[in-house]
Protein backbone atom coordinates (compact mmCIF):
# COMPACT_ATOMS: atom_id res chain seq x y z
CA UNK A 1 0.00 0.00 0.00
CA UNK A 2 1.13 3.34 -0.88
CA UNK A 3 2.08 5.23 1.59
CA UNK A 4 2.83 9.21 1.84
CA UNK A 5 6.79 9.79 1.31
CA UNK A 6 7.33 12.71 3.97
CA UNK A 7 10.83 14.07 4.36
CA UNK A 8 11.03 16.69 7.88
CA UNK A 9 14.21 18.08 9.07
CA UNK A 10 15.85 18.09 12.10
CA UNK A 11 14.64 16.61 15.03
CA UNK A 12 13.45 19.28 17.11
CA UNK A 13 11.54 20.97 14.19
CA UNK A 14 9.36 17.44 14.40
CA UNK A 15 9.16 17.83 17.77
CA UNK A 16 7.67 21.44 17.51
CA UNK A 17 5.58 20.36 14.72
CA UNK A 18 3.98 17.55 16.65
CA UNK A 19 2.98 20.35 19.68
CA UNK A 20 1.76 23.06 17.31
CA UNK A 21 -2.35 23.97 18.23
CA UNK A 22 -4.77 22.76 15.71
CA UNK A 23 -5.84 25.55 14.06
CA UNK A 24 -9.08 25.29 11.63
CA UNK A 25 -7.90 25.40 8.12
CA UNK A 26 -8.91 28.33 5.62
CA UNK A 27 -10.68 28.22 2.29
CA UNK A 28 -10.39 30.43 -0.43
CA UNK A 29 -11.00 33.56 0.28
CA UNK A 30 -12.94 35.76 -2.20
CA UNK A 31 -11.21 38.63 -2.70
CA UNK A 32 -7.79 37.82 -5.23
CA UNK A 33 -5.14 38.01 -2.42
CA UNK A 34 -4.65 37.91 0.84
CA UNK A 35 -1.00 38.29 2.78
CA UNK A 36 1.53 36.48 1.12
CA UNK A 37 3.67 36.48 -1.58
CA UNK A 38 3.90 34.62 -5.17
CA UNK A 39 6.71 33.49 -6.74
CA UNK A 40 6.17 32.05 -10.67
CA UNK A 41 9.05 30.70 -12.88
CA UNK A 42 8.09 29.64 -16.29
CA UNK A 43 10.10 26.96 -16.49
CA UNK A 44 13.49 25.91 -17.25
CA UNK A 45 16.86 26.47 -15.84
CA UNK A 46 16.70 28.53 -12.59
CA UNK A 47 20.26 30.69 -12.31
CA UNK A 48 21.29 31.12 -8.55
CA UNK A 49 20.37 34.82 -9.34
CA UNK A 50 16.67 34.05 -9.84
CA UNK A 51 16.52 31.31 -6.59
CA UNK A 52 18.21 33.97 -4.46
CA UNK A 53 15.66 36.43 -5.78
CA UNK A 54 12.68 33.92 -4.42
CA UNK A 55 14.52 33.34 -1.04
CA UNK A 56 15.12 37.41 -0.28
CA UNK A 57 11.54 37.99 -1.20
CA UNK A 58 10.25 35.58 1.09
CA UNK A 59 11.79 36.35 4.08
CA UNK A 60 13.09 33.05 4.39
CA UNK A 61 16.39 33.95 5.86
CA UNK A 62 15.23 35.56 8.54
CA UNK A 63 13.82 32.08 10.02
CA UNK A 64 11.02 29.61 8.81
CA UNK A 65 11.53 26.80 6.66
CA UNK A 66 10.65 25.76 2.86
CA UNK A 67 8.59 22.91 1.88
CA UNK A 68 8.72 21.17 -1.76
CA UNK A 69 5.35 19.80 -2.42
CA UNK A 70 6.55 17.24 -5.64
CA UNK A 71 3.21 15.90 -6.77
CA UNK A 72 2.85 17.13 -10.46
CA UNK A 73 5.65 14.56 -11.15
CA UNK A 74 5.70 10.70 -11.37
CA UNK A 75 8.90 11.15 -10.28
CA UNK A 76 9.19 12.74 -6.84
CA UNK A 77 12.08 11.54 -5.32
CA UNK A 78 14.49 13.47 -7.58
CA UNK A 79 11.93 16.17 -7.85
CA UNK A 80 12.86 16.44 -3.34
CA UNK A 81 16.30 16.35 -4.58
CA UNK A 82 16.53 18.95 -7.24
CA UNK A 83 13.93 21.41 -4.81
CA UNK A 84 15.88 21.20 -1.84
CA UNK A 85 19.55 21.66 -3.49
CA UNK A 86 18.57 24.77 -4.84
CA UNK A 87 18.13 25.87 -1.45
CA UNK A 88 20.60 24.45 0.38
CA UNK A 89 22.98 25.85 -2.50
CA UNK A 90 21.80 29.24 -1.60
CA UNK A 91 22.05 29.11 2.41
CA UNK A 92 19.08 27.48 3.49
CA UNK A 93 19.33 24.46 4.93
CA UNK A 94 15.94 24.46 6.55
CA UNK A 95 14.03 22.42 4.01
CA UNK A 96 11.84 19.70 3.70
CA UNK A 97 9.64 18.02 1.44
CA UNK A 98 6.21 16.08 1.38
CA UNK A 99 4.98 13.98 -1.46
CA UNK A 100 1.01 13.44 -0.91
CA UNK A 101 -0.86 10.85 -2.47
CA UNK A 102 -4.18 11.22 -4.19
CA UNK A 103 -6.98 9.54 -2.12
CA UNK A 104 -4.86 9.06 0.93
CA UNK A 105 -6.00 11.02 4.46
CA UNK A 106 -3.24 13.43 5.21
CA UNK A 107 -1.95 13.35 8.82
CA UNK A 108 -2.34 16.30 11.00
CA UNK A 109 1.69 17.20 11.54
CA UNK A 110 1.73 16.86 7.48
CA UNK A 111 -1.02 19.60 7.58
CA UNK A 112 0.84 21.55 10.08
CA UNK A 113 3.89 21.03 8.11
CA UNK A 114 2.36 23.43 5.14
CA UNK A 115 0.23 25.51 6.91
CA UNK A 116 3.40 27.06 8.63
CA UNK A 117 6.17 26.89 5.89
CA UNK A 118 7.65 30.27 5.34
CA UNK A 119 7.63 29.43 1.35
CA UNK A 120 6.31 26.38 -0.28
CA UNK A 121 7.88 25.41 -3.76
CA UNK A 122 6.00 23.39 -6.40
CA UNK A 123 7.81 21.68 -8.80
CA UNK A 124 7.03 20.66 -12.44
CA UNK A 125 5.79 17.56 -13.81
CA UNK A 126 2.00 18.18 -14.54
CA UNK A 127 -0.65 20.62 -13.46
CA UNK A 128 -3.46 17.80 -13.59
CA UNK A 129 -1.71 15.67 -11.72
CA UNK A 130 -0.88 18.14 -8.99
CA UNK A 131 -4.50 19.58 -9.00
CA UNK A 132 -5.92 16.07 -8.72
CA UNK A 133 -3.81 15.37 -5.40
CA UNK A 134 -5.02 18.55 -4.05
CA UNK A 135 -7.98 20.34 -5.68
CA UNK A 136 -11.12 20.35 -3.13
CA UNK A 137 -8.87 18.65 -0.12
CA UNK A 138 -7.39 19.99 2.79
CA UNK A 139 -3.95 20.25 0.81
CA UNK A 140 -5.17 22.88 -0.40
CA UNK A 141 -6.79 24.64 2.41
CA UNK A 142 -3.29 24.00 4.21
CA UNK A 143 -1.49 25.61 1.41
CA UNK A 144 -4.05 28.55 1.41
CA UNK A 145 -3.79 28.96 4.94
CA UNK A 146 0.23 29.28 5.06
CA UNK A 147 -0.44 32.17 2.15
CA UNK A 148 -2.78 33.87 4.32
CA UNK A 149 -0.19 34.20 7.27
CA UNK A 150 2.41 36.07 4.72
CA UNK A 151 3.97 33.00 3.12
CA UNK A 152 5.08 33.07 0.04
CA UNK A 153 4.04 30.13 -2.86
CA UNK A 154 6.52 29.49 -5.34
CA UNK A 155 6.24 27.26 -8.30
CA UNK A 156 7.84 26.44 -11.73
CA UNK A 157 6.41 25.43 -15.00
CA UNK A 158 3.52 23.39 -13.95
CA UNK A 159 4.05 24.89 -10.71
CA UNK A 160 3.50 28.05 -12.30
CA UNK A 161 0.26 27.09 -14.13
CA UNK A 162 -1.24 26.46 -11.12
CA UNK A 163 -1.54 29.63 -9.67
CA UNK A 164 -4.51 31.60 -11.24
CA UNK A 165 -7.89 30.24 -10.53
CA UNK A 166 -8.28 29.52 -14.73
CA UNK A 167 -5.58 27.46 -15.29
CA UNK A 168 -4.57 26.06 -18.55
CA UNK A 169 -4.19 22.37 -18.69
CA UNK A 170 -2.09 21.85 -21.80
CA UNK A 171 -5.10 19.75 -23.79
CA UNK A 172 -6.36 20.78 -26.95
CA UNK A 173 -10.02 19.88 -27.65
CA UNK A 174 -10.43 20.32 -30.80
CA UNK A 175 -6.93 19.25 -32.22
CA UNK A 176 -6.03 16.56 -29.31
CA UNK A 177 -3.22 15.08 -32.08
CA UNK A 178 -1.23 18.19 -32.83
CA UNK A 179 1.86 18.91 -31.14
CA UNK A 180 1.61 22.45 -30.50
CA UNK A 181 -1.22 24.76 -30.83
CA UNK A 182 -0.81 25.48 -34.86
CA UNK A 183 -3.96 27.65 -34.96
CA UNK A 184 -6.51 30.42 -33.18
CA UNK A 185 -9.54 29.50 -32.82
CA UNK A 186 -12.38 29.00 -30.49
CA UNK A 187 -12.71 26.52 -28.03
CA UNK A 188 -9.27 24.86 -28.27
CA UNK A 189 -7.64 25.55 -25.38
CA UNK A 190 -8.60 23.50 -22.58
CA UNK A 191 -8.65 25.40 -18.60
CA UNK A 192 -9.42 23.91 -14.85
CA UNK A 193 -9.43 25.27 -11.83
CA UNK A 194 -6.57 25.94 -10.08
CA UNK A 195 -5.28 26.86 -6.93
CA UNK A 196 -6.71 30.39 -7.78
CA UNK A 197 -4.05 32.60 -6.09
CA UNK A 198 -4.67 34.95 -9.40
CA UNK A 199 -7.97 35.73 -10.09
CA UNK A 200 -7.39 38.21 -12.92
CA UNK A 201 -5.00 36.64 -14.65
CA UNK A 202 -4.27 33.31 -16.54
CA UNK A 203 -0.48 32.18 -16.58
CA UNK A 204 1.36 30.73 -19.31
CA UNK A 205 4.73 29.42 -19.32
CA UNK A 206 8.20 27.72 -21.08
CA UNK A 207 6.61 30.83 -23.19
CA UNK A 208 9.22 32.53 -25.70
CA UNK A 209 11.23 29.38 -25.82
CA UNK A 210 8.20 27.42 -27.27
CA UNK A 211 6.19 29.97 -28.89
CA UNK A 212 3.19 29.24 -27.20
CA UNK A 213 1.31 32.86 -28.67
CA UNK A 214 -1.32 31.22 -29.99
CA UNK A 215 -3.03 29.13 -27.55
CA UNK A 216 -2.49 32.67 -25.14
CA UNK A 217 -3.84 34.71 -28.10
CA UNK A 218 -7.19 32.47 -28.03
CA UNK A 219 -7.35 32.43 -24.14
CA UNK A 220 -6.79 36.46 -24.09
CA UNK A 221 -10.13 36.98 -26.60
CA UNK A 222 -11.96 34.05 -24.83
CA UNK A 223 -11.64 35.94 -21.59
CA UNK A 224 -11.08 39.42 -22.80
CA UNK A 225 -11.77 40.68 -18.86
CA UNK A 226 -8.38 38.75 -18.11
CA UNK A 227 -4.84 39.42 -18.57
CA UNK A 228 -3.11 36.75 -20.20
CA UNK A 229 0.55 36.81 -18.99
CA UNK A 230 3.52 34.40 -20.67
CA UNK A 231 6.72 33.65 -18.38
CA UNK A 232 9.91 32.86 -20.51
CA UNK A 233 11.96 29.89 -19.27
CA UNK A 234 14.58 31.21 -16.25
CA UNK A 235 11.92 34.22 -15.51
CA UNK A 236 9.75 34.87 -13.37
CA UNK A 237 6.92 37.19 -11.65
CA UNK A 238 6.77 38.07 -8.22
CA UNK A 239 3.24 38.82 -7.61
CA UNK A 240 2.05 41.16 -4.31
CA UNK A 241 -1.35 42.15 -4.39
CA UNK A 242 -1.96 43.15 -8.04
CA UNK A 243 1.72 44.62 -7.91
CA UNK A 244 4.16 42.38 -10.25
CA UNK A 245 7.41 42.44 -10.55
CA UNK A 246 9.47 40.90 -12.65
CA UNK A 247 13.29 38.96 -12.63
CA UNK A 248 15.50 36.80 -14.43
CA UNK A 249 16.94 36.33 -17.36
CA UNK A 250 14.47 36.76 -20.30
CA UNK A 251 10.97 38.34 -20.94
CA UNK A 252 7.28 38.26 -19.88
CA UNK A 253 4.46 38.92 -22.33
CA UNK A 254 1.27 39.99 -20.92
CA UNK A 255 -2.28 40.23 -23.55
CA UNK A 256 -4.80 42.34 -22.56
CA UNK A 257 -8.08 42.38 -24.65
CA UNK A 258 -9.07 45.73 -21.96
CA UNK A 259 -12.79 43.63 -21.69
CA UNK A 260 -13.47 44.16 -25.39
CA UNK A 261 -15.40 41.07 -27.31
CA UNK A 262 -13.99 38.89 -29.66
CA UNK A 263 -15.28 38.62 -33.05
CA UNK A 264 -16.26 35.10 -34.62
CA UNK A 265 -15.88 33.65 -37.89
CA UNK A 266 -16.96 29.94 -37.70
CA UNK A 267 -14.33 28.34 -34.73
CA UNK A 268 -11.67 31.44 -35.53
CA UNK A 269 -11.01 34.67 -33.16
CA UNK A 270 -10.73 37.85 -34.41
CA UNK A 271 -9.76 41.01 -32.07
CA UNK A 272 -8.84 44.53 -32.55
CA UNK A 273 -6.53 46.88 -30.79
CA UNK A 274 -5.07 43.56 -27.87
CA UNK A 275 -2.62 45.33 -25.90
CA UNK A 276 0.70 43.68 -25.67
CA UNK A 277 3.69 44.42 -23.32
CA UNK A 278 7.17 42.50 -23.43
CA UNK A 279 8.63 42.88 -20.04
CA UNK A 280 12.20 42.74 -18.66
CA UNK A 281 14.04 42.72 -15.77
CA UNK A 282 13.31 44.54 -13.00
CA UNK A 283 10.21 45.69 -14.65
CA UNK A 284 6.92 46.29 -12.66
CA UNK A 285 3.17 46.18 -13.73
CA UNK A 286 -0.36 45.85 -12.12
CA UNK A 287 -2.55 43.42 -12.29
CA UNK A 288 -5.17 45.85 -12.44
Amino acid sequence: MKKAYSILFFGLFLVALGACSKTETASKPETAYSGGKLFIIGGGSRPASLINSMIDESGIREGGYALVLPMATTLPDRAIESGKKQFTDNGISAVGAINFIEGETPTEAQLDSVRNAKLIYIPGGSQNRFMGVVAGTEIEKAIWESFNKGSMIAGTSAGAAVMSEKMITGTQLLRPDDSGFKVIEQGNTDLADGLGFIKNAIIDQHFVVRSRFNRLLSLTMENPNLKCIGIDESTAIVVSGNKVKVVGLSQVLVFDAKGKAAQLQGSKLGSKDINLSIYLDGDEFSLN
